[in-house]
């Protein structure tokens, strides 16, 4: 979420049913994010993944797509858009393996009530999140990941100058006037520098278009502890 729309509230934007639809319409059109982003994203998740997490699931895009060549993975899509988890109901309607549950990322991941993921996904969603909040729902993240397993977060971040924050809006279609006031971006660098200080290994920005990145950490299969 957050490719652009008029300034409103953040609450009262996505439980307006046109706002979610008219950040579907500006989504589709962003070929690299459809085809790259997504694509790469699908290809760190190993095939032998039971369980899957989708953080602000939106319609239930990613999840479908990550359950498109594993129809047996079970899946939890969160989001606390009402229009949205509607749509995501309406996807999973037939798919018993699918949980459609409601919750705000600004507050804790509910661990107890979760359980364990082979891999938690996201796309277009925790860069809503105060920075604290950011680095807190990682390690949160971590903690819900079982031994091995992925996280993939394909998201918007700050570009490093004006120009080029610029250059995307342009390239989306927007004008700066039309940008999302509940977009709190942050830079690539300080968010691998906080997964890889959590515990995920092998972090890095897989992927890069603009102010659209893959970040993808894995978790240890033992996590070991350092001694002086």
């Amino acid at each position: 979420m957050g490719l652009g729309v008029k300034k409103r509230s953040f609450t009262s934007e996505w439980g307006s049913a046109d706002h979610v639809m008219a950040y579907f319409d500006r989504a589709k059109t962003i070929a690299h994010l459809r085809t790259e982003g997504e694509r790469l994203l699908l290809d760190q998740i190993p095939s032998r993944v039971k369980r899957v997490l989708d953080l602000g699931t939106g319609d239930g895009r990613l999840l479908a797509l990550v359950k498109s060549d594993r129809p047996k993975v079970e899946g939890i899509a969160l989001d606390f858009s009402e229009p949205m988890l509607e749509l995501a109901r309406k996807r999973f309607v037939k798919d018993k393996l699918v949980q459609v549950v409601k919750h705000d990322l600004n507050a804790k991941l509910p661990a107890s009530k979760l359980g364990h993921f082979d891999a938690v996904v996201s796309c277009l969603a925790i860069h809503h999140l105060t920075h604290e909040r950011k680095k807190r729902i990682y390690g949160e993240i971590f903690d819900l990941l079982s031994p091995n397993g992925v996280f993939c977060n394909l998201e918007r971040v700050a570009s490093p100058t004006n120009a080029l924050h610029l250059k995307f809006l342009t390239a989306i279609g927007l004008t700066p006037e039309e940008e999302d006031p509940s977009n709190k971006l942050l830079d690539v660098e300080t968010q691998v520098h906080w997964l890889q200080e959590i515990g995920f290994l092998d972090v890095d920005c897989y992927w890069k278009w603009l102010e659209l990145a893959l970040m993808v950490g894995f978790k240890p299969e033992i996590k070991t502890t350092i001694r002086d």
